[in-house]
């Protein structure tokens, strides 16, 4: 089943630019789909035209479709002007490659979200806080200090923090910019390893930080290249035996 369904997605911004060119492109649900390629292939851009960011930058012209379907088959047009651009930031939570947590508690950076959409119940924020730590990797670390500056944790913590904070919304994307790009090794297995269980529930879109990264994440992977996309592909494919020049030359470290 697919979650989202791209036809000939085009963005240029006002300096002319011409960040993705005619994409066309289906996610499927449940699973982690890579965008990789060099910088400037439209990777980034595509995660914020999906999640309207892009209304606050200069854009020019954006033209085709995409779409995202529920389990029911209904569709929503992302980039019609009627849609609730809240609403659909909460079915697409974020995460950016540099970990950006609120200055307040480990507990409240989980239930601000929560409370700001008016669930004040105890029990239930303290379940939420709980679960989305537990799916975060992040639980055993930081249980027995809830009420302490998020501002104190590590790297990796505050950015798996961030993750549990999209986790606490119960969106049913996660889209993830680069999120490991600045952590150690350690933690950035464990926030791969995080991903890896949370595909079961979750559709999980990644522009990764390195080809390797890449190669050990895709279900589904696709190249991209100047805002073009160059190829899509199951991950156990492209990386062994990519049916394009331009992919083979970028996978082998040609360019790029």
């Amino acid at each position: 089943m697919n979650k989202f369904i791209l036809e000939n997605l085009s963005l240029t911004y006002s300096d002319n630019v011409q960040a993705l060119k005619g994409i066309i492109l289906e996610i499927p649900a449940h699973s982690i789909t890579v965008l990789f390629g060099p910088a400037g292939g439209g990777k980034s851009s595509l995660l914020r035209t999906l999640n309207r960011l892009n209304d606050l930058a200069d854009v020019k012209q954006i033209t085709g479709r995409a779409d995202l379907l529920d389990q029911d088959g209904n569709i929503l047009s992302l980039l019609d002007k009627n849609t609730d651009v809240i609403a659909l930031r909460r079915r697409l939570s974020m995460v950016f490659a540099r970990p950006i947590v609120l200055p307040l508690s480990i507990r409240q950076n989980l239930t601000y979200g929560l409370e700001v959409s008016g669930v004040h119940e105890r029990g239930r924020l303290d379940q939420s806080v709980e679960h989305s730590l537990q799916q975060a990797a992040l639980w055993d670390e930081v249980k027995d200090r809830l009420n302490d500056p998020a501002t104190m944790l590590s790297g990796g913590q505050q950015q798996r923090l961030c993750l549990a904070r999209c986790l606490a919304l119960e969106p049913e994307v996660i889209m993830l910019d680069e999120p490991t790009s600045g952590l150690d090794p350690i933690s950035t297995n464990k926030v791969e390893a995080s991903l890896q269980k949370l595909k079961e529930n979750y559709t999980i879109i990644l522009v990764p930080h390195s080809i390797q990264q890449a190669a050990r994440m895709a279900d589904l992977a696709a190249f991209f290249l100047q805002g073009e996309l160059i190829e899509v592909a199951p991950g156990n494919d492209i990386f062994i035996n990519p049916g394009q020049v331009k992919t083979r030359d970028y996978i082998e470290g040609r360019f790029g």
